[in-house]
């Protein structure tokens, strides 16, 4: 048996565990951490991990962290791309100043990831049987990292939520993002994996 599904079983169970025995000052985030070199599985898998939810009796909704940034910078004024472009040309190299655009574009106050992730979450809950599983997060590199929206949704997760998490587990709260990023202990999530 493949690490992958004794820790997606692991999973299952503590999401039951969590439906059966919430408390006041849970939330259900879960964490299916894996090493960066299986992304690749975890895409292979994703499409039998979704049916076995559903059998599990989950109502399941994708949010795609890929396809939220797509449809993020899809907004962006014609005029600001235009910018974007013309400084592209001058100094191609310049990564970072590209990278900071883009994380901006992503954390901008009001409009940014947080909010459009935060809207999904209330629109999911009205469902009683919902589950929601983060993907992509890989997508978040360099820009932002995913504690830093999970922390600034603290108090509005009321549905399961799983994040498909690819890093190294370095303590019982502490992830590294992709395995190379430093540390980060602001989880308050339960982890399965890594």
């Amino acid at each position: 048996m493949s690490l992958l599904k004794t820790n997606f079983d692991e999973l299952i169970s503590k999401i039951r565990q969590g439906r059966e025995f919430t408390h006041a000052s849970f939330e259900p985030i879960y964490y299916l951490i894996f090493s960066p070199s299986e992304i690749v599985a975890v895409k292979r898998q994703k499409k039998a991990w979704l049916s076995r939810l559903k059998t599990e009796g989950w109502n399941v909704y994708e949010f795609s962290i890929a396809e939220q940034i797509e449809q993020l910078l899809s907004t962006i004024s014609p005029v600001v791309k235009k910018l974007w472009a013309v400084s592209d040309e001058k100094d191609p190299l310049n990564f970072e100043k590209v990278t900071n655009s883009i994380a901006n574009t992503l954390t901008k106050d009001g409009a940014g990831l947080k909010e459009v992730f935060e809207r999904y979450l209330l629109k999911v809950e009205q469902d009683k049987d919902a589950l929601i599983l983060v993907t992509d997060l890989e997508a978040l590199h360099p820009y932002i990292r995913i504690g830093a929206i999970e922390a600034g949704l603290q108090g509005k997760f009321n549905v399961p939520t799983v994040f498909l998490y690819p890093g190294i587990r370095t303590g019982k709260t502490r992830l590294k993002f992709l395995g190379f990023y430093p540390e980060d202990g602001n989880y308050r999530s339960l982890h399965v994996g890594g």
